[in-house]
Order: structure tokens, then sequence, then C-alpha cells
């Protein structure tokens, strides 16, 4: 079994790179993020046509999740129990964003998360990011609570680099988001809470990247981070026997800026 996250920056920009390299790569279950459309918008009859089934958690514009798998998706869940909140408004009620989607695939239960951002350091939207991870490392630890055997693959994109190898150069992004202590320790929290990086041991550093900005020749001089990750419980981890960053698929004409992560289970 296969199963691959992508944060794809706009599933109907990049909808035909996407279903083109699921086909080649012999992809079961790939998770987004960024998917950017609502889900009335989301392309899903290209899926369908190479025998995906797709479930996709959109509201407008901004974030958004999806889920594609030919081998089964049952029990689909929006947002995890305890999800935070968020408005930019005053004058809007709180509610979830459109960053986490779940659903059982082959007896593995697959989340697709799109961490937010956080901004900058000083904005309530870092606290909110603080809140949101929290939650999730209360509810997934509770899962494991419940069934320690779970087979449950925490995917996405993090918008967090755990350490300073995980960054072309921590002294560029000193005093940012994504590589603050805090931001860290929720991420540690969470592998802490027996979510292993399953996709690390296969992938060593240094200057492994999934991320690089569009900006400044960012990719060619591969000044990038590492942000995507694929944490698996125990019994996940135990089935995996190989990961990999598909870096080929950050190259070509209008790529995402992410490339997708990938592990094998047997």
């Amino acid at each position: 079994m296969r199963i691959a996250t992508w944060n794809v920056n706009s599933i109907r920009a990049r909808v035909d790179r996407v279903t083109d390299w699921l086909e080649r790569a012999d992809v079961d279950v790939l998770a987004m993020q960024e998917t950017k459309c609502s889900d009335d918008q989301f392309p899903t009859m290209p899926f369908v046509a190479l025998g995906y089934d797709v479930v996709h958690c959109g509201f407008n514009q901004w974030n958004g999740v999806a889920i594609a798998s030919r081998v089964g998706l049952d029990d689909v869940q929006v947002g995890f129990d305890g999800q935070p909140t968020w408005s930019d408004k005053p004058d809007v009620e709180a509610a979830a964003e459109a960053r986490a989607l779940g659903a059982t695939c082959n007896g593995v239960r697959v989340w697709s998360l799109y961490v937010p951002n956080g901004r900058t350091v000083d904005s309530p939207h870092y606290i909110y990011k603080l809140e949101w991870l929290a939650a999730l490392r209360d509810t997934a630890r509770g899962w494991l609570t419940h069934d320690l055997q779970a087979q449950i693959a925490l995917v996405g994109d993090w918008n967090i680099a755990p350490t300073d190898e995980d960054v072309w150069s921590p002294e560029f992004y000193a005093n940012s988001t994504h590589v603050t202590p805090s931001e860290r320790a929720a991420f540690d929290a969470i592998v802490d809470a027996q979510f292993a990086d399953v996709v690390r041991p296969f992938t060593p550093g240094p200057a492994v990247y999934t991320y690089w900005d569009y900006t400044q020749l960012r990719f060619p001089k591969n000044r990038g981070m590492r942000i995507d990750f694929i944490l698996g419980s125990p019994a996940l981890a135990d089935r995996v026997t190989h990961a990999e960053i598909v870096r080929e698929q950050r190259k070509g004409k209008a790529p995402s800026d992410h490339a997708p992560v990938l592990v094998e289970l047997t």
C-alpha cells in the first residue's frame, strides 16, 4: 500500500500534474492540502477516471484538504474533535477552518492536515497555530489510548521545520514562524504521543526539503524547508518499508511549491 501527501497549492490549477503523477507513481491514497476551492469546485472527475474515490473539505479559495483513495474511503470525518476555530474579523463568528479531514482507507485511518501557518510570532494566528497543534495532540493521543493497535497516519503540511537541519539557513529564518521553540515543541509533543516521523529514516539530511519558495531561485539553489510530514502510529510505523520525498515534482511548468511525500507499507 502506498500513501502520499502533497500540498498542491490550488488543485484546479494543478489537477493534471497531480493525476498524472498519481497514475505513474502507483499511489493508493493521496492526501492533499491547500486545494483552494469549495467542495463544488473540486475537480473530482479526473480522479474518478483513474479509479479513485475522493472526499474534500473546502469552503472558499483558502485552505482546503482532500483525500483520494482507490482502496476504500470510509468513515469520513471533517475536522478532528476539539479542533480550534478562527476568524480574522471581529464581527464574524469564529469557525473551524478547512484544515483537517479523516477517512479510513483499507484499514488505515488517514488524516489530511493543513496546519495553520502562524504568520508572524506576534500575530494572534501564531497563538491559534499552537492551540491547533495542542488540540490535535490531545485528540490523537486519545485515539491511541482507546486502541494502541490503531493504524493512523497524520499527514500533510505541518508548517513547522522541527530542527535546524530542516531549513536551508537557520539564520535566515531566525525570529520567524515555522522554527520557533514553541512550534518545534508542539511538533515534538505529537511525536511524543507515539506518532513517529516515518519518512525521516529514509530521507536523512542535511539539505533535504519538501518546500521551496517560488522567489529568488530558491528551488534551483535548494534553499528550502522540510515542513511536510507523515507521522504514523506504532502499528502503522511497523509497516513502513520505504519512504521518499518526490523532489522531481517540484520541477517543470507551473509546479506546486511543495513536493509530494510518499511511504510504502507492507
